[in-house]
């Protein structure tokens, strides 16, 4: 599975209506409303790479009030959930 987190920027007047388009398309995991240069994050995840090409310029650019987005491709995936996994392998609980 690919990773992508997709950084937005919008109409900053209709930023709730956008989030919930975006959040509503498959391969949308989450959209968060964020203080700072953007207003959404959004996490995409995809079977393959090319797909990637569908979601983000293919879809999420196309919903009206999306002005710019900026791409970034996780390497690998890191969770909390993951940790506790990895430090239990061994022990007996």
């Amino acid at each position: 599975m690919i990773t992508a987190i997709v950084l937005i920027k919008t109409s900053v007047d209709r930023i709730p209506e956008i989030a919930e388009a975006i959040a509503a398309l498959d391969s949308v995991s989450e959209v968060f409303s964020v203080t700072g240069t953007y207003d959404l994050i959004a996490m995409v995840r995809v079977p393959r790479h090319d797909d990637l090409a569908d979601v983000i310029p293919g879809r999420i650019s196309k919903i009206p009030g999306v002005e710019a987005t900026d791409t970034h491709v996780a390497f690998r995936t890191y969770s909390q959930h993951d940790l506790e996994a990895a430090f239990a392998i061994g022990l007996e609980s």
